[in-house]
């Protein structure tokens, strides 16, 4: 990262974002597990800043405490009128001059609405705006397209950028540049506020410019220059939900890149999605249809999908997870779940456990070697080493009121169809018999059995569903077994 340490960085994200058509604030709308603005702010906090403010104006108590939620140490000031960026980034410095800081040194503005923009593109900015001495520097880009873009204009024999050209103003010479102005730039901190307080409003939109500021500050003699951007897809802002879904795919491209360089299998990227908090270990299995999202983690060994939604979950080495949702659970190594396994808050796999085929889970806690095979409730719940759960078991944990917690030992065998009603405790080594209705704690080692006896009333088919397909079919049954006899 930089040696350039900013003295701030302030971020744009006063506009309402019309094109959004969204009563969400468009630097609020989120991809990969990050808010527009939140994706930026991180972006900036890699070059630890002095100081970060971001600018607020439309819904800007909304956007404000989105703030203070993910990062407490970012500042706000408010646009209270949108009357251009150059006044945007003026109300930032005069907020930070309510506090009594005047930033000495680089101040790097950057817009709130482009979340690919990288940490090691802003250093870069930082860099070469220091090494040149400039007193702007410009991120530029160079696009396949530049159609609708501002040209950087250089000086051939220096380099220095001469102007930003609008498309509409530019010659035909200039419309063939392929570099294009970013929106944001580096200022020598102290030559950036005289400057603003320069810029004039007699334009088309009555507005307060920031670029206004590189020719004020050229005009002054000071030198103008650019950092272009390694990847010019960096630097797309946000306008509209189709390029909001552009830029969802680029950034997951980008985070399942990092993934498999690092040693991690994505069969299908295409159908992989991921949020920028997950983490993998190398050797992790990635199958079609999954998605990864808030602080994931899958260890080495893992593999996971296809069709499984994972969130804030982590899973143990070597685990095998199958069409599977989870939300903040913890699943232990060499452990199974599903197919079609849906694992709630509060559940925590141990090593080489299983959740089957259709087995919900929440609050559970099922220890090394435990089974739950398929079709089962295990809710609020604490479930010993090496038990087997019969097929079709439910962990009635709720009386209307209250929740209620169940506790089976270690090395129990419940039979299929069992119904705990808790609060009760099935002591260690215990079995309870298929289609009991656990009411009462059974002690270690014993069996329950709650159920009624059977009665078999012989005949009843025939009295009272005569002539029916079953009766019929009993009647053969009973003929023949009469001339076996």
């Amino acid at each position: 990262m930089s040696a350039n340490r900013p003295a701030a960085v302030v971020v744009l994200a006063a506009g309402e974002g019309t094109r959004m058509k969204s009563a969400t604030p468009k630097v609020l709308h989120s991809i990969c597990g990050r808010s527009l603005v939140g994706h930026v702010v991180a972006a900036a906090g890699e070059l630890a800043p002095e100081q970060l403010v971001v600018i607020v104006g439309h819904a800007r108590e909304q956007v404000a405490a989105h703030l203070t939620e993910i990062d407490p140490a970012v500042r706000t000031a408010v646009q209270y009128e949108q009357n251009g960026t150059g006044h945007a980034v003026r109300m930032g410095l005069e907020e930070l001059a309510r506090e009594g800081v005047r930033p000495e040194g680089t101040v790097i503005v950057v817009c709130g609405d482009t979340p690919l923009l990288t940490g090691a593109t802003l250093a870069r900015l930082a860099d070469v705006h220091a090494a040149d001495g400039n007193a702007v520097t410009v991120l530029s880009a160079e696009v396949p397209d530049s159609t609708g873009y501002g040209r950087i204009v250089r000086d051939p024999a220096t380099g220095a950028v001469t102007e930003i050209v609008e498309h509409k103003d530019a010659t035909e010479a200039q419309r063939a540049i392929h570099e294009i102005n970013s929106g944001v730039f580096a200022f020598d901190g102290e030559l950036l506020a005289d400057a603003l307080g320069k810029v004039r409003t007699d334009n088309s939109q009555g507005e307060e410019y920031l670029t206004d500021v590189l020719g004020i500050l050229r005009e002054a003699g000071h030198r103008v220059g650019a950092a272009v951007a390694p990847d010019h897809r960096e630097i797309l802002g946000i306008n509209n939900r189709v390029q909001l879904a552009e830029a969802r795919r680029l950034l997951n491209e980008r985070l399942l890149h990092e993934a498999m360089m690092s040693g991690v299998t994505v069969v299908d990227p295409a159908t992989t999605w991921v949020d920028v908090t997950v983490t993998f270990e190398p050797d992790a299995l990635v199958h079609p249809g999954t998605q990864l999202l808030g602080a994931t983690h899958i260890a080495t060994g893992a593999e996971v999908g296809p069709n499984c939604r994972l969130t804030d979950t982590a899973v143990g080495a070597g685990a095998r997870v199958d069409n599977t949702v989870a939300d903040s659970a913890l699943i232990g190594e060499r452990a199974a779940v599903g197919p079609f396994a849906y694992l709630r808050p509060g559940t925590k796999l141990g090593a080489k456990s299983k959740a089957g085929a259709y087995v919900e889970m929440k609050n559970a806690e099922v220890g090394e070697g435990t089974k739950v095979p398929h079709l089962s409730y295990v809710g609020d719940a604490t479930i010993g080493e090496y038990t087997n759960i019969g097929a079709a078991s439910v962990f009635v944990n709720y009386d209307g009121v209250n929740k209620h917690h169940t506790t089976i030992g270690s090395h129990c065998r419940t039979g299929s169809d069992n119904m705990f009603v808790a609060p009760v405790t099935i002591g260690d080594g215990a079995y309870t018999a298929a289609g009991s209705v656990i009411t009462k704690d059974v002690p270690p080692g014993s069996l329950a059995v709650a159920r009624g006896q059977q009665r078999n009333i012989e005949g009843w088919v025939a009295r009272k569903r005569p002539g029916s397909a079953a009766a019929q079919a009993a009647s053969s049954a009973l003929q023949e077994h009469d001339g076996e006899q």
